[in-house]
């Protein structure tokens, strides 16, 4: 069990656990749109579906969940959460999905799986979740293109190795950066993660800034602090 503030989370069954990559997006992706439906592609344990719910007065939240083990740890979770009225998973992949979408959303999240490299483990199930063969950074970026409504917002999080790629591919669908945040562990290591959020409209000059998460062991920068205080239970 992971308890945050205002839900827990059962993570057993998941092949991915809680992790910071998943809380960062949950509490970064922008919201200030007010968004009436939201999806959230791939959703592990739920726990970003969860954070938004927490967050927005979103009416609709669907997550997506390929692997049959998350997608019961998510209903679950949902289940047993204050906002289990507004949270509903679908057992399905995003090919099944966009096959024949009846929504569009006015956002879309995913922390979607990322070692593209040819290293897999005897852990299939966790393979599944960590490699993105299993759900292509284009697939992603098409099936978000598709499905977000006119004035929507599209936010992952992915690795800074991979950053002018995504923004590539996600031009091509025309979706276009509206902030861009970057990660840093310690002020002293290398950029780690991307946080990007897209619209359909080009904004001139968006904002791109740094977030780094501590100075020292567990000494937690102010910025990532005020970023995570309404989730984590010592913050």
């Amino acid at each position: 069990m992971f308890s945050f503030k205002q839900f827990s989370l059962e993570q057993d069954r998941t092949a991915m656990k809680v992790g910071t990559d998943g809380v960062l997006l949950g509490a970064w992706t922008p919201i200030e749109k007010n968004p009436y439906s939201i999806l959230d592609i791939g959703t592990g344990t739920g726990i970003i579906a969860l954070m938004l719910a927490q967050r927005s007065t979103a009416e609709q939240i669907d997550a997506l969940e390929i692997d049959e083990d998350a997608y019961e740890q998510a209903t679950d979770n949902f289940e047993n959460s204050p906002w289990n009225d507004r949270l509903f998973c679908f057992h399905a992949g995003l090919d099944e999905f966009v096959e024949d979408p009846e929504d569009e959303y006015d956002l879309i999240v995913s922390n979607p799986p990322f070692y593209s490299e040819d290293y897999k483990s005897s852990n299939e199930q966790r393979d599944l979740a960590r490699f993105q063969d299993a759900m292509p950074f284009e697939d992603l970026i098409e099936a978000a293109a598709l499905l977000l409504s006119e004035n929507g917002i599209f936010s992952v999080i992915i690795p800074f190795k991979e950053e002018e790629n995504f923004l590539a591919l996600a031009e091509e669908y025309e979706l276009y950066p509206l902030k861009i945040t970057r990660v840093k562990g310690t002020p002293t290591t290398e950029i780690k993660r991307s946080l990007l959020a897209f619209s359909r409209n080009e904004t001139p000059n968006f904002p791109i800034d740094e977030l780094i998460i501590e100075t020292a062991r567990h000494i937690y920068t102010p910025e990532y602090i005020e970023l995570t205080k309404e989730f984590y239970l010592k913050m």
